[in-house]
């Protein structure tokens, strides 16, 4: 089943990807000075093939991962949904025809060579379906005031700073909707209408939004270079301890500690570079 949770999440990230990719794309063709463009800030993007595909994948590969959270452990599929980042460099230098260099290539080729460094030894395994309302509370508390003081802190700052920061935050909403999703598909065995009685379905739904609304925020205080390592291992980091705290997964630790790592510091490494590159940060729509 870990490898069936890993395809799924492998088609969510690259459906997440396509789908930003797309919707780019069709934002891009409204930049003041193109030919049949529209005054800036017009909505009227919504209505190119490009941007609805895009919508419409965004569904598929929530599906996917919703799929992937119910057959795999939390702490291997939020990682491998890092690999959206390396997606996005590769279709978004297709789409907007600039080849990503060598030194995009070499991130893309660290990134997952840490990612898979970083499964490999950690070997997460197992895990309750359902968790105890007791242990949410006792994770939640923390965890919620850790979030408003980043956010507090963050709206502080000016910059790279703050984009580090919020998105510091925002990885943290995610996470914790991954969570709430993977509690949320453990009740399915009640029945599909039990789970509209659990108060599960609509906390992942407010977080979510939550989280995405953040996440907005953060894009708009600074770089994708800032904010993304903050993304990337924030998630796939409090996703691993959610993973062991709530959910009973295991992984393995001892002297496999130091090399786990130095696997997520190559994944920082790759994402920093992969995230400053033009086809990735968006740059290139102004040429396209």
């Amino acid at each position: 089943m870990i490898i069936v949770s890993v395809v799924l999440a492998l088609l969510a990230a690259l459906g997440n990807a396509a789908a930003s990719v797309l919707q780019r794309r069709a934002a891009a063709a409204d930049l003041p000075g193109r030919t049949g463009g529209h005054r800036l800030g017009s909505l009227s993007f919504v209505r190119r093939p490009a941007w609805r595909w895009g919508a419409g994948l965004l569904l598929v590969s929530g599906l996917a991962q919703a799929l992937a959270l119910a057959t795999g452990p939390l702490a291997v599929v939020q990682p491998v949904m890092t690999t959206e980042l390396l997606f996005t460099s590769v279709l978004a230098a297709a789409v907007f025809r600039r080849p990503p260099g060598a030194r995009a290539w070499g991130a893309f080729l660290g990134m997952a060579l840490g990612l898979a460094a970083f499964l490999l030894l950690a070997s997460p395994t197992g895990g309750m379906e359902t968790v105890p309302p007791k242990r949410w509370l006792l994770s939640a508390v923390p965890t919620a005031a850790v979030s408003i003081v980043l956010i507090t802190v963050g709206m502080g700052l000016r910059g790279s700073a703050r984009a580090a920061v919020l998105g510091s935050a925002t990885a943290i909403g995610f996470s914790f909707t991954a969570a709430l999703i993977k509690d949320t598909l453990g009740l399915l065995s009640g029945g599909v209408g039990a789970v509209f009685t659990t108060w599960q379905i609509y906390a992942a739904a407010a977080v979510g939004l939550g989280s995405f609304l953040l996440l907005q925020a953060t894009l708009r205080a600074g770089s994708l270079a800032a904010s993304q390592p903050a993304l990337t291992l924030g998630d796939s980091l409090l996703s691993v301890v959610l993973g062991v705290l709530l959910f009973e997964e295991r992984i393995e630790l001892g002297w496999r500690v130091l090399p786990e790592a130095a696997a997520l510091g190559l994944i920082a490494f790759a994402s920093v570079h992969l995230s400053s590159s033009p086809v990735v940060s968006g740059k290139d729509e102004q040429r396209w």
